[in-house]
């Protein structure tokens, strides 16, 4: 993969030290925890592919020098890198980059995702409607009951994955973003959508993103009964705040 200082971003040179983040329409999120080249590869797609007036941030939670050094020699005008130093558990971080952002619109991909196309058009496009207040391409639909959930094409959906989800930055504000208790990422995405949907807005399924999923490095590097805990504990922690919200299932 091509270094994100080549041809993709030259016409977005770095401004001078001190310079502000400027007012965007979106910003386009994702958090790292290691894995260069996975970022690297996002962040080419996202300079190569997006139309949007946007912004890239970069939230830096891997704690690794190596990352940090790497990250340092990518400025550029859209692009910003939050170091987080102690790092933070994966909602905290992601609220880290939603706090920060400079979009009307956030989009937040998982760092394993590459853009094949204009993935963020048709996802702005879909919060265009006042109702909406989530979008993405992988919609999740509670199978009758609030304790287990599955894929669905929808297009509407009771919550949307956080490889990638689009949101505004205010309604994330409003409910104070993700939940901090959810220091493994697993079902913080589910969490999040309802806290959005509890408001009265929508979640959309959109088909035909062009956007490609990698392997999950968060999900691969922990031992399996680590991350079959640690995702039962979110689980239970999702259900003790809703699992008595069933007029939030979509078609209940």
């Amino acid at each position: 993969m091509d270094s994100p200082t080549g041809s993709e971003l030259q016409a977005f040179q770095a401004p001078a030290s001190g310079a502000t983040a400027q007012p965007r329409a979106v910003t386009l999120l994702t958090v790292v925890h290691g894995w260069q080249p996975d970022a690297e590869r996002w962040l080419v797609s996202v300079f190569a592919h997006c139309k949007a007036d946007f912004e890239a941030v970069i939230v830096d939670n891997s704690g690794e020098p190596r990352i940090a050094g790497w990250l340092a020699k990518r400025s550029a005008e859209r692009l910003r890198v939050i170091t987080l130093s102690p790092q933070l558990g994966f909602a905290s971080a992601v609220n880290a980059g939603i706090d920060a952002a400079a979009g009307e619109v956030v989009v937040l991909f998982d760092p394993g995702v590459e853009l094949k196309g204009d993935a963020v058009t048709p996802l702005v496009q879909t919060l265009a409607d006042p109702s909406v207040v989530l979008a993405g391409p992988y919609g999740l639909r509670g199978k009758g009951t609030l304790k287990e959930f599955e894929a669905s094409a929808g297009p509407e959906v009771d919550a949307i994955e956080a490889y990638c989800m689009a949101f505004r930055r205010e309604d994330a504000q409003a409910v104070s973003g993700f939940d901090p208790k959810f220091r493994f990422y697993r079902n913080a995405d589910i969490e999040f959508s309802f806290r959005l949907r509890d408001r009265g807005g929508r979640a959309i399924a959109v088909a035909g993103v062009p956007i490609e999923r990698y392997e999950h490095r968060l999900w691969e590097s922990t031992d399996p009964k680590e991350r079959e805990r640690l995702s039962r504990r979110n689980f239970y922690r999702f259900l003790d705040r809703w699992g008595k919200r069933d007029d939030l299932l979509v078609g209940q």
